[in-house]
């Protein structure tokens, strides 16, 4: 059974798993499927048209012309958080996010399990995001960059360049200034890994490309094999 306050407008092509906990005033248009064990605050919206001039604005009764949204299990979207449908192609993201008030995820956007987006984090379209990254409070993404799996992203950062796995990334515009040490130790990541990395980041004038050591440590190798699909121009979820 999914419990849902009695104001939340549910559009046409919503199919709804079990166990969700939908608050007051959430609005979910489909074409959109949410799984299991997802909380949804006051106020969220999920599933509105894309903010692209010229789209196609259907009205909140009306089924849309998307390939829609597909949200996993376990998520908490917290208050007045936004997810829009693609313009093309499908919209996802995945389990176990935690995705904090206002936060904005933009049309055609993939996000992975494990994500963390602080307060206010916006997001334009053409999104991918990694498993297990995490977005500090007033982040924000540029159209079409790469944030990688277990990067961490400063605090009112501005993202114009795609972000490496593992890389610690602030500044407007941000640049990465290290790695995310803990998060690559909550990966299991080894410290010979970790430092291995952090050197070829300070050493590469260029941290968007893949460093040597992902060839020396296998336990690198997973997320820059993603990093290498999602930059190529493909969805690596």
């Amino acid at each position: 059974m999914n419990k849902i306050h009695p104001s939340v407008v549910l559009g046409p092509d919503v199919e709804l798993g079990e166990r969700n906990v939908i608050g007051p005033y959430v609005v979910i248009l489909g074409p959109c499927r949410l799984g299991d064990d997802n909380w949804l605050g006051p106020h969220v919206t999920i599933g509105g048209p894309p903010e692209i001039r010229g789209h196609e604005h259907p009205a909140w009764d009306e089924p849309g012309h998307s390939a829609g949204i597909v949200i996993g299990d376990r998520n908490v979207f917290r208050e007045f958080t936004c997810v829009h449908q693609p313009s093309h192609g499908r919209s996802s993201i995945g389990d176990d996010c935690y995705l904090m008030n206002k936060v904005y995820i933009a049309h055609d956007t993939v996000v992975g399990d494990r994500v963390t987006m602080a307060s206010s984090v916006t997001m334009g379209g053409h999104v991918q995001v990694g498993d297990a990254a995490n977005l500090g409070m007033g982040a924000v993404v540029h159209q079409r960059r790469v944030v990688a799996p277990g990067a961490m992203v400063g605090m009112g950062a501005v993202i114009t360049r795609d972000v490496p796995p593992y890389a610690l990334t602030y500044g407007n515009p941000a640049r990465v200034r290290g790695v995310n040490r803990v998060g690559m130790q909550r990966a299991g990541v080894p410290d010979a890994a970790m430092d291995a990395l952090a050197a070829a980041y300070r050493a590469d004038a260029s941290p968007e490309a893949v460093p040597g050591p992902v060839d020396r440590y296998p336990e690198l190798a997973e997320a820059f094999a993603w990093w290498e699909k999602a930059r190529g121009g493909g969805s690596a979820a």
